[in-house]
C-alpha cells in the first residue's frame, strides 16, 4: 500500500513539473536557441558559399549576375540617369528635330542649317547678299540698255565689252554743236568720243566709273588717263536715280563748259589713255576734293 502511494505521488509530481508554464518557456528557449544555431550556421554556410562563388567568378559589385534584392537596386540607378535629359540638352535635342536617331546623326554631320547659319554670321548670309546685290544691278542694266536703245536723237550708242553687262563702251555721238569740241569734231573726221564704263557689285547705290578711252581730249575736266572730274561719280555726289543717259548728257555739258578740245599736238595726240593711270588720277582728285569741297572753277580757266 505504501508503495503505492508513493507511485501515485511520483506521477503527480511529474504531472506537475510538466504542466509548470517555466517548464514550457525553457522548452521554446531552447527550441529558439536552437533555430539561432542553426541561423547562425547557415549564414555561415551561406557566407562560405558566396565567397566561393566570387572567387570563381571576380567582378565584385559590378558583377553581371547580382543578388535578387541587390540587382534591382542597381539597375534602377543605371536607367535612372540614361532616362533623365539634363535641362540644357533639351533644346538641342528639339532643334535637331523628330526624327529618329539615324536622321539626328545625319542632321549632326550635315552641320547647322540656314537659320543657324544666318543667326551665327556664318557664310550663308554673305552669299546671299551678294545673290541680291547681282539680280538688282542686272535688272537696272537691262533697263538702261532698253531705254538707251529707244532714245530718238541717238545722243549714246551702247556696246557690251566680250559681252559683259557690267562692262559698257559707250560712243558719245552728240555734243553743243556751237561749241570748238564740236569743230574739232568735224575737222578731225571724230565721228563720236569712246568712253568705258564698268559698274561694281553694288551699282545702282554705288557710281559706276567711267573714263575717255578716244580721241585724246584736253581741258573740259578730262585729265591724266583719261579720268573725269565729276562730282557725280564720286561716292558723295552720286544717287541712284541717276540714268547712264543721264550722266552722259552731264558729261557733255561739262565737257563744252570746261572748253575741252581735241588734242592735236605731235606725238602726244597718238598717246592713248590708260586705265591704271585714270584710276590712280581719280582717286588722286577725289581726297583733293574731300579736303578742299567740289568748287566750279570759271570757264576761262578752263
Amino acid at each position: 500500500m505504501a508503495t503505492l502511494l508513493r507511485k501515485i505521488g511520483l506521477i503527480r509530481l511529474h504531472n506537475r513539473d510538466t504542466e509548470d508554464p517555466k517548464h514550457h518557456h525553457n522548452h521554446r528557449g531552447g527550441g529558439q536557441q536552437s533555430a539561432s544555431l542553426r541561423g547562425k550556421g547557415g549564414a555561415k554556410s551561406g557566407g562560405h558559399k558566396q565567397q566561393q562563388q566570387q572567387q570563381q567568378h571576380p567582378g565584385g559589385a559590378g558583377d553581371a549576375s547580382p543578388g535578387p534584392g541587390k540587382g534591382k537596386g542597381k539597375r534602377a540607378a543605371e536607367v535612372a540617369p540614361r532616362d533623365k535629359t539634363p535641362a540644357a540638352a533639351a533644346p538641342a535635342a528639339a532643334a535637331a528635330g523628330a526624327g529618329g536617331p539615324r536622321d539626328r546623326a545625319a542632321g549632326a554631320r550635315a552641320g547647322p542649317g540656314p537659320a543657324v547659319a544666318a543667326a551665327t554670321g556664318g557664310s550663308l548670309v554673305p552669299a546671299a547678299r551678294q545673290q541680291h546685290c547681282t539680280q538688282v544691278r542686272s535688272r537696272r542694266l537691262m533697263k538702261e540698255l532698253q531705254d538707251i536703245a529707244r532714245l530718238s536723237d541717238r545722243f549714246i550708242s551702247v556696246e557690251l565689252v566680250d559681252e559683259s553687262l557690267f562692262d559698257w563702251n559707250v560712243k558719245l555721238h552728240q555734243v553743243d554743236k556751237d561749241s570748238v569740241l564740236w569743230q574739232d569734231m568735224k575737222e578731225t573726221n571724230t565721228e563720236f568720243i569712246l568712253l568705258n564704263l564698268t559698274f561694281p557689285d553694288n551699282f545702282p547705290f554705288s557710281p559706276p566709273f567711267m573714263r575717255v578711252l578716244s580721241p585724246r581730249l584736253e581741258n573740259g575736266y578730262v585729265l591724266d588717263g583719261g579720268a573725269i572730274c565729276m562730282e557725280l561719280l564720286t561716292p558723295r555726289g552720286w544717287s541712284s536715280a541717276y540714268t547712264v543717259e543721264a550722266v552722259m548728257r552731264q558729261f557733255a555739258a561739262s565737257l563744252v563748259k570746261g572748253q575741252g578740245r581735241i588734242c592735236r599736238k605731235a606725238g602726244k595726240s597718238k598717246k592713248s589713255f590708260s586705265r591704271k593711270e585714270a584710276e590712280a588720277t581719280f582717286k588722286s582728285l577725289v581726297k583733293t576734293h574731300e579736303k578742299y569741297g567740289w568748287v566750279t572753277p570759271p570757264v576761262s580757266d578752263g
